[in-house]
Formats: C-alpha cells, structure tokens, sequence
C-alpha cells in the first residue's frame, strides 16, 4: 500500500492534534496527583512537538492566519523549555 502526499499530510495532522490532546491529559493527571494545578516538563515538549508539526502542515497548506498562529505559539512553548532548562543550569 502507497500513501500520496496529501494522505501523509492529514495523518501528520492528526498525530499533531493527538499530541496537544494528550499533553492536557499529562497536565490533568501531574495536577491531580499533586492536589493542584501545575505544568509539568511533558507539557512543553508535546506542545513543541504538535506545534511543530501543525505549523509544517499550515505551511503546506499556505493558509498565512494559521501559520502566524502557530509560529507565535511555538515560540511561547520554546520559551518555556527555555526558562526549564536555564533553571535546570543553575549554580
């Protein structure tokens, strides 16, 4: 079995949105199990890795408003990696 292009494309883009889904069950889940509401490090990371892939696919899509969107929205979840790993560094 072959896949086309645009095949490939719409399945990038539902493992893109099952990685956003899936990074609010891990912050659902370390809040409950912490008896208040934090964010933890998984967050960040599914959030990168879903935003990367929906901006590839907006790009594709040359859709502009999407792709503002999600190119401003990577950049806050890249922040936040940041701030971690700058506080992980740290004397």
């Amino acid at each position: 079995m072959t896949m086309d292009g645009q095949t490939l494309w719409v399945a990038a883009g539902v493992i893109a949105q099952g990685l956003f889904a899936a990074r609010f069950v891990v912050q659902w889940r370390y809040s409950e199990a912490h008896g208040r509401s934090l964010i933890p490090h998984a967050f960040w990371y599914l959030s990168v890795a879903g935003g990367a892939i929906l901006l590839a696919y907006a790009i594709h899509r040359r859709e502009p408003v999407f792709i503002t969107g999600e190119a401003v929205t990577l950049l806050v979840f890249l922040r936040n990696l940041q701030m971690i790993w700058r506080r992980r560094h740290e004397p």
